[in-house]
């Protein structure tokens, strides 16, 4: 569980990430390191986190957020052939997801974004489990005539910046869904890249919308643990309200 990884936080950002920069290239540092999170689970506040953002803001680390059993089995075999050290985020609730993964040789770059779902009015990009709860709003809100574009960036160091600003040009419209807490989040990084383009900025129909967790540990009890936590009606209600 990652809650257990700040016991080694020395390890992990003062040592394991600064060492090829502070030998000047001359040692690498190939290690793959594996992390649960999410909540979901009633595991309470101490094993259903999300920290990955903090890990973002250390320059050394690769960061990988597979979504599917495909992508994990992709993602982690580039991770062991990476000279650098690349820490694996595995969420809780996707464990038992079952799909297609290939018997044969295969591997998933780094910094390639996967658009899971095209679309026209809106561009959302979600993490990990939120790409699922993500892809079932799109499939509603078509009913409504509303052609959201589904993005699961798949790794957030490297972050595949082109194919979501691309995205967003296109549909003039950001939400960006993130289980994590929302202060200082993935999805803060995300929304601050769109508007920092001033090219696409221009052409925002409307503000982007963060559906994130609350700033709160998780509770243990199931239904405070949900209110908590993002969900399908909070994302229907922020493309709802992009829209308009």
């Amino acid at each position: 569980m990652a809650t257990f990884g700040f016991v080694a936080m020395d390890q992990f950002v003062n040592q394991a990430a600064k060492i090829t920069y502070m030998f000047g290239g001359q040692a690498k540092f190939p290690i793959v390191y594996r992390m649960t999170v999410g909540a979901s689970k009633s595991f309470a506040a101490q094993h259903s986190i999300s920290p990955y953002s903090m890990y973002m803001n250390v320059p050394g680390l690769k960061l990988i957020l597979p979504a599917t059993p495909y992508d994990v089995k992709g993602l982690l075999k580039t991770a062991i052939r990476d000279n650098n050290p690349v820490i694996c985020f595995e969420h809780m609730a996707l464990e038992t997801m079952e799909g297609e993964v290939p018997e044969d040789e295969y591997t998933v770059p780094f910094g390639q974004a996967a658009i899971r779902r095209e679309g026209t009015d809106v561009t959302v990009v979600a993490l990990a489990k939120m790409v699922h709860d993500a892809l079932a709003v799109a499939g509603e809100l078509e009913q409504e005539g509303i052609s959201a574009e589904v993005i699961d960036p798949r790794t957030l160091v490297p972050m595949d910046r082109e194919t979501i600003k691309a995205s967003v040009a296109k549909t003039g419209r950001l939400v960006v869904v993130d289980e994590a807490c929302i202060t200082c989040g993935a999805a803060a990084e995300i929304a601050a890249m769109v508007v920092e383009d001033s090219g696409i900025f221009s052409s925002l129909k409307s503000s982007p919308r963060r559906v994130c967790g609350l700033d709160v540990p998780i509770p243990y009890s199931p239904p405070m643990e949900q209110y908590a936590l993002p969900d399908q009606e909070g994302i229907k209600t922020a493309i709802r309200e992009v829209m308009t």
